[in-house]
């Protein structure tokens, strides 16, 4: 905004706060303030589809005459249209002209909805609000009634949106990926609600960044159905990862590997140790934790070795599951030890798919069952995409993390190599 045009605003700022007294009377001089705005602007469009040609009005006799003889097109007076938007209901007097081809690109001929009332409408269930919520909200806010139907035909466009991103092209080469699994409630055809899996896929480029890579939904969490999921990456144009961060599912490292032979397969030690404190008392889960804790934050495979071997001793007892458990995993737990300090803080913590699980969380809680499969998948979609606007920044540590990739992956790093 240039000075001229930041003084003119200025002084109709004050104008406006000497004649409004309440938020009520603002907001109605606003209204008119946009109503008046926009009519002018649709009356400018007219005249750039009429040439700007200036043509008095005629009598009705003479405009048929005109019109017999071939004249030329010309204004027709006004049509009133009312369009919801974030101010509220706005009635606008659009022009039309006598041949009916005037076509708005302001608000189009059959747009009820100025631009950024959808956004709104979409950025208010991406933050989980159910179809009540946002009726009752935007009553409120704007005064605009909301009805079922509308909000679906607002978010019916995002059926091509999920469509196209669930099939993108993705980087050839990336680093880190975390998988997981989290429940949620799906209306089947029958009727019936049941359990559905959400399948999530999150990677870290070359640059640091995290990335949603796809979401899949099922009615089980199966290692069969995640080679699926990873068969779908790699068609993807995704032809290489170095670490995977999975949870303790049976046979998913397995299938890892079918899909990506060179990657190096890291269970989750957040699940592991959820896991295994399902088995010990409220007495005992603090110093249950505090020896895992030493297991795996050992500095090597041997010292892990040594605790895993003094957990057995003094626990083995009385919670033989966890130390068998333990066991059971560990040649993919110790995968950790691979790698030198500064790529073990990357892939230590599980924050990037704890952060997406934690909206997901949010956005269930709120919404207590889909009403069908391609409904969750869109929806969850959406909150994801919402929270990915913060995802700004390279996670912390990455350039440590990536000098050691270079050395130890150096056939690899470069984008576009094939397993």
């Amino acid at each position: 905004m240039d000075a001229a045009l930041k003084l003119k605003a200025e002084q109709f700022a004050g104008e406006i706060a000497n004649q409004a007294q309440t938020l009520d009377d603002l907001n109605g001089l606003l209204r008119g303030l946009m109503k008046s705005a926009l009519e002018r602007m649709l009356d400018t469009e007219m005249d750039v589809h009429l040439g700007r040609n200036s043509i008095p009005p005629l009598a009705k006799n003479e405009a048929e005459a005109r019109d017999r003889a071939g004249g030329a097109n010309r204004r027709n007076g006004h049509s009133a249209k009312t369009v919801r938007s974030e101010m509220g209901k706005l009635t606008l007097d659009t022009p039309r002209d006598r041949n009916s081809t005037f076509e708005p690109r302001l608000i189009g001929k059959y747009q009820r909805r100025l631009e950024g009332f959808d956004e709104k409408i979409l950025a208010l269930y991406a933050k989980g609000m159910t179809t009540r919520d946002i009726q009752d909200l935007v009553k409120q806010l704007y005064g605009v009634d909301v009805s079922p139907t509308l909000v679906s035909e607002i978010t019916a466009d995002l059926d091509t949106e999920v469509t196209a991103w669930r099939q993108r092209r993705l980087e050839a080469v990336w680093p880190i990926v975390y998988l997981d699994g989290i429940v949620v409630h799906v209306r089947g055809d029958t009727g019936r609600v049941s359990q559905h899996t959400m399948y999530v896929a999150i990677g870290v480029n070359l640059q640091g960044k995290k990335e949603l890579l796809g979401l899949w939904l099922s009615e089980t969490e199966g290692a069969k159905f995640w080679l699926g999921c990873l068969t779908d990456l790699k068609n993807r144009g995704l032809n290489d990862i170095f670490i995977v961060c999975v949870d303790g599912l049976t046979g998913f490292a397995e299938a890892i590997r079918t899909a990506y032979a060179q990657a190096k397969v890291k269970l989750c030690l957040v699940h592991l140790v959820r896991a295994a404190l399902k088995y010990v008392t409220d007495k005992d889960s603090k110093l249950v934790a505090s020896d895992l804790k030493r297991i795996y934050q050992s500095a090597t495979v041997l010292e892990a070795e040594q605790e895993l071997e003094r957990f057995a001793a003094a626990w083995g007892s009385k919670y033989p599951t966890i130390v068998k458990q333990w066991r059971l995993k560990w040649d993919d737990m110790i995968t950790l030890f691979d790698f030198p300090p500064p790529i073990r803080k990357a892939i230590y913590t599980t924050n990037a798919i704890e952060s997406v699980n934690s909206v997901i969380r949010k956005f269930t809680r709120n919404r207590k069952q889909y009403p069908n499969a391609e409904s969750a998948l869109k929806l969850v979609y959406l909150a994801i995409h919402e929270a990915s606007k913060r995802w700004t920044m390279p996670i912390k540590g990455w350039k440590a993390a990536l000098n050691h990739f270079a050395i130890m992956f150096e056939d690899r790093v470069t984008p576009g190599r094939k397993n």
